[in-house]
C-alpha cells in the first residue's frame, strides 16, 4: 500500500541514468533498495520510518542540543555548540557533494521503487540525514557517553529509513556513514583548540 503518491518529476529521464545497468555492484545496490522499499510499503512500517525520517530532519537534534545546553551546565553548552558547528559543516559538505555527484534518487530511476515521503532536495548521494545523524551522534556521545544506546539506535533507524522510504540507495547511506565518521573525528580532534579558546 502506498502511503503517498509516487514523487516522479519529468526533469530527470530514467534513460539518462541507467543505475542498474552499470555492473553488479550497482545492480546489488538497486536490488537491496527495491527489497527494502517494498517492505516499507506496509502501512505500519512506512508510517514508523516516516516519523523517524521526519525527526531526523532536525527536530530531534535541535531538541537534544537545547536539552544538553539547559541541563548539562557548561559541559552541556559546549557539547551543544560543538554539535551545532559539526552539523553546519555536515550540511555544507553534503550539499556540495550532492551538487557535484548529481545522483538521482532511486524512486526516479530504479524500477519498483516509490517514494513514501517527499524528498527535501533533488539528489541522492550522499544521504544528508545519515551524515548529520552520524556526525551529531559521535560528537554528542563524546561529551555524554551515556547517550550512546539512544543515539546509536536512533541513527541506525534514520539510516535504514532513507532506503526503506525510497529516497536513497544503500551506497548513499554507507558513504554518508563513512563521511560522517570522518567529519566527526576531525571535529573531535579540533575541539580542544576551540574550547580552550572558549
Amino acid at each position: 500500500m502506498r502511503l503517498l503518491p509516487l514523487f516522479r518529476t519529468p526533469e530527470l529521464d530514467p534513460v539518462l541514468t541507467p543505475e542498474l545497468g552499470l555492473g553488479p555492484r550497482f545492480a546489488l545496490d538497486g536490488r537491496v533498495c527495491v527489497a527494502a522499499n517494498r517492505w516499507g510499503a506496509r502501512r505500519a512500517v512506512g508510517l514508523f520510518f516516516g516519523v523517524i525520517s521526519r525527526l531526523g530532519d532536525g527536530v530531534f537534534w535541535y531538541s537534544l542540543m537545547a536539552v544538553l545546553a539547559v541541563i548539562g551546565g557548561r559541559h552541556g553548552v559546549f557539547a551543544a555548540i560543538h554539535m551545532a558547528l559539526t552539523g553546519l559543516t555536515a550540511l555544507l559538505l553534503y550539499r556540495l557533494l550532492k551538487r557535484w555527484t548529481r545522483r538521482p534518487r532511486p524512486y526516479r530511476v530504479c524500477p519498483g521503487v516509490i517514494a513514501h515521503v517527499p524528498p527535501l532536495d533533488e539528489f541522492s548521494f550522499p544521504s544528508g540525514h545519515t551524515l548529520q545523524a552520524v556526525s551529531f551522534s559521535v560528537v554528542a556521545i563524546s561529551w555524554f557517553p551515556a547517550l550512546a544506546p539512544l543515539l546509536i539506535g536512533f541513527t541506525s533507524l534514520i539510516a535504514a529509513s532513507r532506503v526503506i522510504l525510497g529516497l536513497h540507495y544503500p551506497s548513499d547511506v554507507l558513504a554518508a556513514i563513512g563521511i560522517g565518521c570522518g567529519l566527526s573525528a576531525a571535529s573531535l580532534y579540533l575541539a580542544p583548540l576551540l574550547f580552550a579558546i572558549a
